[in-house]
């Protein structure tokens, strides 16, 4: 979930640029080393949605610096953000992006081997939203290579990484502000303990 497909978001725009000499390249990252290939297919979450390739642009390849199931938070300012929300959730940091995750996953964030398959651009189309890529052919990559250890590739990217006994709260403080917030396989989140009274 992101806010860019909420309330008119799609012309909000992101406030990362894309620079460098990665800016052309497309990614997806898996924990298996051996796709030859990537054939369309729906949404895991929505069997009946249209088959897809999904890739990432290298300004937001830190969100998936993961494991694939591990729930987690990410935000950052937009033109459009307030100075209330800039001064709340980013005057404390210089970070270009903030990820939070739970402190559960620590160890299988360690743990995980994560592999980055890179793909050219064309025959791709941008979803708009967060620098998502999408193909309707089946994509053959133009290389793969182990993400190596995650906390230090997130870090060295320029992102600020929190760890929290939950996601919940945060989440419900980030919907209401200006800032682009993506929550990614929050199915996967521990369950909300009930408040007492």
């Amino acid at each position: 979930m992101n806010n860019s497909a909420q309330g008119g978001g799609w012309q909000r725009g992101i406030a990362l640029p894309t620079t460098g000499p990665e800016a052309n390249t497309l990614y997806h990252f898996s924990e298996e080393s051996d796709i030859s290939v990537f054939a369309p297919r729906p949404v895991k979450a929505n069997p009946d949605s249209e088959p897809l390739v999904f890739t990432i642009d290298a300004e937001h390849a830190p969100l998936y610096f993961l494991p694939r199931d591990c729930p987690r938070a990410a935000w950052w300012a937009l033109p459009t953000t307030t100075p209330k929300d800039q001064e709340k959730w980013l005057s404390k940091t210089d970070a270009r992006m903030i990820i939070a995750v739970e402190s559960g996953w620590l160890q299988r964030i360690q743990d995980c081997k994560l592999f980055a398959y890179r793909f050219a651009p064309h025959g791709f189309v941008s979803l708009q939203d967060h620098g998502v890529h999408v193909s309707q052919e089946t994509q053959t990559p133009l290389s793969v290579e182990p993400v190596g250890d995650l906390i230090e590739r997130i870090l060295t990217a320029g992102v600020e990484l929190r760890f929290t006994p939950s996601l919940w709260p945060l989440q419900r403080a980030l919907m209401p502000t200006t800032l682009h917030w993506s929550f990614i396989r929050m199915r996967n989140a521990t369950p909300e303990t009930p408040r007492r009274a």
